[in-house]
């Protein structure tokens, strides 16, 4: 098994990309961002996660992240995104609005069909990608691509203006999830 991408230092801080599924576009939608919010900040609460830098996509999240001493970094990405893609599910299938409802039903059967830890749905990719951030240098880089994400999909002319990222916290505003500045 490769060990390309796991949480090598359990103190380190990290970039970390997680994906649904066949990219599917879930994140278009308010309630559905704002219910990974909650678990993000369930995740800061209740079981150590520190976010530094953070940004929804319409299929894909980012973050610069680490935790708390004693927690394991693996755990809570991988509770948080067991909690997250139920809740999501559970979204999805209520929402008398969704239109692309059976359709993304069925991709997410598919996937937990081809995975034999799943009963029915599944909602993120296996895994997730990190990066340990070792330099100032490299922390710099990281935090512009994730700002800079929805300024390159053209959702937003400056990256502060993106409502769903921290990059309104690093502009000097406030942004609508607590984090820690890097600087």
């Amino acid at each position: 098994m490769s060990d390309k991408y796991k949480f090598k230092n359990p103190d380190g801080l990290y970039f970390i990309t997680f994906t649904i599924v066949y990219w599917v576009d879930v994140f278009t939608r308010i309630e559905y961002k704002d219910i990974l919010l909650k678990s993000f900040e369930y995740c800061q609460s209740k079981k150590g996660l520190e976010i530094f830098a953070w940004c929804i996509m319409s299929n894909h999240v980012h973050m610069i992240v680490r935790t708390e001493e004693g927690k394991l970094l693996s755990d809570i990405i991988r509770d948080l995104k067991k909690f997250s893609s139920t809740k999501l599910i559970e979204a999805i299938i209520e929402n008398p609005q969704e239109s692309k409802k059976e359709w993304m039903l069925k991709l997410f059967a598919n996937a937990g069909k081809e995975n034999p830890n799943n009963t029915s749905y599944q909602f993120w990719q296996n895994g997730s990608h990190q990066i340990e951030l070792w330099s100032v240098h490299v922390i710099e880089e990281k935090l512009d691509y994730i700002h800079q994400n929805p300024v390159k999909a053209g959702w937003v002319a400056e990256p502060h203006h993106f409502l769903y990222s921290s990059a309104k916290d690093y502009a000097g505003e406030k942004g609508i999830l607590k984090i820690k500045m890097l600087w």
